[in-house]
């Protein structure tokens, strides 16, 4: 039988979790949907990542978050949003990729890669850390090229590319550097990025400036082949020894999901078409949490802010929900 709910979120990050836990408050029956795990895109994140932000700003559902330091690290995180999922009691279906989102407001069938759930209304809080920005080059398929910086450890003695310039790819090179990889980096403007955090920057720039780390700037992959790497170069095509590729390019919201399923795009921007107040998408009963917002502004929604659509769109759907009644649903989860 299929299940039915007055709300299915399609994500399962702090944003996902935030709006399951208001719409839940107002006596929703929700469910959220993930591809991967809880938090999936935190899970990805870098094994020693420490956030740029304090606790009190990671925090959902009025449940303090502690560190034992001032700014909490991604395994604190991880133990967090946990810890809130635990305590609302949210059901979530993890490793269930939502495959289409098909009917229209009321009356939606989520279709999934394990069953078909109908919904009164529609959340989408996917976030964007979960489809790389890709090179586009020959040779990008292969298992050497890795789009998700975890640990350095098992870099040791290998030659490894680290492309970008931004703070995900200097931490990177850092780290690989000092865990004794032989690390060039790659980027096709003509110098590291200003964005690079303060007590960071310094040390990648040194580090290149010693030649410990070796630096081509505006510069690009032409090629990715078994054991080198084809760089074209101001001066010309230059081939180096290569094991890994770490492409630090940065990441995108699933745009293509989106306009899969109805949400028309900004052709400029790439930003969904919202109302402001409700955060309804241009599809009526499709609301947009997070990140997506943006589009491919993704710099403007972070978890800090994102947290708060939650609030925003569980009142929108309450009230609309108690504004055209239906049977009650059952909690077929």
């Amino acid at each position: 039988m299929t299940a039915e709910f007055d709300c299915i979120v399609v994500g399962a990050g702090p944003t996902g979790l935030a709006c399951g836990i208001e719409l839940q408050k107002l006596g929703l029956n929700c469910v959220l949907i993930d591809k991967g795990c809880v938090v999936n895109s935190l899970y990805h994140y870098p094994t020693n990542m420490v956030f740029f932000t304090t606790p009190e700003l990671l925090e959902i559902g009025d449940l303090p978050m502690t560190s034992l330091n001032e700014k909490p690290g991604r395994t604190e995180a991880l133990k967090y949003y946990r810890r809130v999922a635990d305590h609302y009691k949210l059901s979530i279906h993890q490793y269930e990729p939502v495959l289409a989102i098909e009917g229209a407001d009321g009356n939606f069938t989520v279709v999934t890669s394990q069953a078909r759930y109908r919904t009164r209304k529609v959340v989408l809080a996917t976030g964007y850390y979960d489809v790389p920005n890709m090179l586009n080059v020959p040779g990008e398929d292969q298992d050497k090229v890795i789009h998700y910086y975890k640990e350095a450890h098992p870099y040791y003695n290998h030659d490894v590319i680290v492309v970008g310039a931004k703070n995900s790819a200097a931490i990177a090179a850092l780290e690989l550097h000092w865990t004794g990889a032989r690390v060039t980096l790659v980027h096709r403007g003509g110098q590291l990025s200003d964005k690079i955090k303060y007590w960071i920057k310094p040390n990648i720039e040194n580090r290149i400036k010693n030649g410990e780390i070796q630096a081509y700037f505006h510069t690009r992959i032409a090629g990715i082949r078994q054991h080198d790497v084809v760089l074209k170069t101001p001066e010309g095509e230059v081939t180096l020894k290569n094991d890994f590729v770490f492409a630090m390019t940065g990441y995108r919201p699933d745009l293509e999901f989106l306009a899969a399923n109805g949400i028309r795009l900004d052709e400029k921007t790439q930003r969904p078409r919202t109302n402001p107040e409700t955060l309804e998408s241009d599809r009526a009963g499709v609301y947009l949490a997070g990140v997506i917002v943006a589009g491919m502004h993704t710099n403007e929604i972070f978890i800090e802010n994102g947290r708060f659509h939650g609030k925003a769109i569980a009142t929108a759907v309450a009230a609309d929900l108690a504004a055209n009644p239906t049977p009650a649903v059952s909690r077929g989860d």
